[in-house]
């Protein structure tokens, strides 16, 4: 299918006998019909949805100070526009600037080396709220991997304050990205314990999907009873990062979830992991949660 330009069939300002040969030869465009082939009106369409991730080795500045240990991002836009950040030597005021791996870069007059990237599983223990403590004076988990490393690490995503079973923490922004995308997210197993007996139409009701109240389409890919447990007793496989997403499937029909532990995340688990503990991940594990 092709758009094209009418031609002018007036004989208003036509050329003729040499001239036109001349014209002719020299392709005038605006004698000719401007061709436009549908594929090509595509080209630069640009696509819907969310992109993959791309990961650069340049890094925005404030993003780096955070990366450091030195401040959070917020933090760092204030640095930088009150001239405490140098780079190679020169001021820098312009928070959008990126950060090149061979530039030096100073907060405060002292130098900012990179700082090693830390992975930290922790074996949550029951109410602990996720991120710092709050107004209320409530337990955090950051408080249990405080002294992990000196470096600043954040969890991967959140258990609510009853939610037991596996963090992961790490200062390594772009596995945080990484995980934090729908396209990558990995694989996870509660173990699921309600007030009452559960129903195996339910669990049927659960890996076939369904539309939740709220909104949102919630699906798991497999749901058991727990071997030796009581049928009140489950266990549930999803990939899936909304938040609170077990509690809302159970509740779908009817539970109340009594405990919910999360015993497996993304090939991490917490064996010989005693509950309030914490253990930094082996370079295999690392190398598997970037695959």
């Amino acid at each position: 299918m092709c758009a094209y330009q009418k031609k002018d069939t007036s004989g208003r300002g036509r050329a003729t006998g040499k001239k036109a040969a001349q014209k002719s030869r020299r392709g005038d465009s605006k004698s000719k019909p401007k061709f436009v082939h549908k594929s090509d009106a595509f080209k630069n369409k640009k696509r819907k949805g969310d992109a993959v991730p791309t990961f650069s080795e340049n890094i925005r500045l404030n993003k780096y100070l955070a990366n450091a240990g030195i401040c959070s991002r917020r933090e760092a836009d204030v640095f930088i526009a009150t001239g405490l950040v140098e780079i190679n030597g020169e001021l820098v005021l312009e928070m959008g600037y990126k950060v090149k791996p061979t530039d030096e870069v100073k907060y405060d007059g002292a130098v900012i080396s990179q700082t090693t990237k830390r992975y930290v599983i922790l074996n949550k223990p029951k109410d602990f709220v996720a991120g710092n403590t709050d107004a209320w004076g409530r337990k955090s988990v950051n408080q249990l991997v405080f002294n992990a490393c000196k470096e600043r690490i954040v969890a991967v995503d959140r258990l609510d304050k009853y939610g037991m079973g596996i963090i992961l923490f790490t200062n390594d922004s772009d596995l945080l990205k990484k995980l934090n995308h729908p396209r990558h997210t990995k694989k996870q197993i509660y173990h699921v314990e309600v007030q009452k007996n559960i129903n195996t139409d339910h669990m049927k009701a659960m890996v076939e999907g369904f539309e939740l109240p709220e909104g949102g389409f919630a699906k798991a890919e497999k749901v058991d009873f727990v071997r030796d447990g009581k049928p009140k007793e489950a266990g549930i496989e999803i990939q899936s990062g909304k938040f609170r997403i077990v509690e809302r499937m159970f509740e779908h029909f009817g539970y109340q979830v009594r405990k919910l532990d999360r015993v497996y995340f993304g090939g991490l688990t917490k064996k010989d992991l005693p509950r309030g503990n914490y253990r930094h991940l082996t370079e295999a594990e690392v190398g598997f949660m970037k695959m």
